[in-house]
């Protein structure tokens, strides 16, 4: 799989703050908002397979995150 590039306008106060977390973890600010968009990625496939599985009545009441 090849990479593509996204470019994206941000806040000035925004990206100081993704610097700084980013920074905290000794990471790149583009490896950071990558890592941050492919856990928010799993996140909601994981959470449509949860509610996919409970449509079908194998497994109520389970929610993501889990509470």
């Amino acid at each position: 799989m090849g990479s593509k590039v996204l470019s994206l306008r941000v806040d000035g106060e925004l990206l100081d703050r993704i610097r700084q977390h980013a920074a905290k973890r000794g990471m790149s600010v583009q490896d950071y908002v990558v890592r941050t968009l492919i856990r928010e990625d799993f996140d909601e496939r994981f959470q449509s397979s949860v509610d996919e599985t409970e449509k079908l009545g194998r497994a109520p009441g389970i929610r993501w995150p889990a509470t």
